[in-house]
């Protein structure tokens, strides 16, 4: 059968026609290169624990056509993330997994120029707990004998956190400013090493998050004092909270996936679907459990206002202790 050039012609432009009517799900955004996986903290930690892990995840289960690059960013208790991110020459290949300071860094340098809530929310995929933790050879196994050891001591008593004007740094200043204490605080890049530092006896106190410290808690060389939670976790039954010691304060960080300034809606939409398959996935559920992770998968809108929220109350926490005006 032969074709007049006009039934060609007009065949020609119903196939235009019908592609042009393909759905917009069809065409929506797939990376085309590598995954700029920023991690906004060292090496050993909760967030590079995580990190990995989800990029595991997402190997194992081939949820993506192209790979996540993970890249440690902890200079500046975050800001070096947090500027990478702003400057970010492809928004559609970057993503970042943040913690608290993803709150409390842009409070305390407003020199940075970074907003928040020009971040796209991809999901947050739980919040981490912290505990309480000293050496087994301090002796001490109750909320109140650290107490009183630590203000003994005075700022002989040595705290380990990751970075400086962190999480670990916020709840320190608080049992500083509540207790009359005057313990002081050394930074690190990680959790990891802050945990290694309890064990190996260089510093004297914690605030490691379970996944961090895990390892040297069943080995028995440190001991889990009290919990900042509003109720006591499953992995640590005998350990009390910190409101059951008297003390009107619980304190969570968040462990959320965020893509860089910028970025699309189709992009955003493509990051959301893929760790909403990660957050379901048995491994994660099993890493949630295990660490004693909390809270549910939030993304679009809802995490937005969640981030509003808790920026407000880091302010609040910062201005309190006297971080910040």
């Amino acid at each position: 059968m032969t074709l007049s050039k006009r039934n060609f012609m007009g065949l020609v432009g119903a196939a235009a026609f019908a592609l042009s009517t393909v759905p917009a799900t069809v065409m929506a955004f797939e990376p085309t290169k590598p995954i700029d996986f920023v991690i906004m903290a060292g090496k050993g930690g909760g967030a590079d624990k995580m990190a990995r892990l989800m990029q595991s995840i997402v190997e194992q289960e081939n949820l993506t056509n192209r790979p996540l690059v993970p890249t440690n960013k902890s200079g500046g208790s975050g800001a070096e993330a947090l500027v990478h991110m702003k400057g970010a020459s492809d928004p559609d290949h970057t993503i970042m997994v943040t913690l608290n300071s993803f709150f409390t860094t842009p409070l305390r340098q407003p020199g940075l120029g970074v907003d928040i809530m020009e971040f796209a929310p991809v999901g947050r995929m739980a919040e981490d707990t912290f505990l309480l933790w000293v050496h087994k050879d301090e002796g001490i196994t109750s909320f109140e004998q650290y107490l009183a050891a630590a203000k003994e001591r005075g700022s002989d008593w040595v705290m380990g956190g990751t970075g400086k004007n962190s999480e670990d740094n916020i709840i320190t200043d608080f049992l500083n400013n509540n207790y009359g204490l005057s313990m002081k605080y050394i930074p690190y890049k990680g959790g990891g090493e802050v945990a290694k530092q309890v064990a190996g006896k260089q510093i004297t106190s914690s605030v490691n998050n379970p996944s961090e410290a895990l390892g040297f808690f069943e080995s028995g060389d440190m001991v889990p004092l009290v919990a900042f939670t509003d109720e006591r976790l499953p992995m640590f039954p005998d350990v009390p909270t910190l409101k059951e010691a008297g003390g009107d304060f619980s304190y969570f960080m968040q462990r959320a996936v965020v893509g860089a300034p910028g970025m699309s809606d189709d992009a955003a939409a493509y990051y959301t679907d893929l760790f909403t398959k990660v957050y379901n996935s048995a491994a994660w559920q099993k890493y949630k459990s295990d660490k004693s992770l909390m809270g549910d998968f939030m993304a679009g809108g809802d995490l937005k206002s969640y981030w509003d929220t808790q920026r407000t109350r880091h302010e609040g926490i910062l201005k309190a202790s006297g971080a910040i005006n």
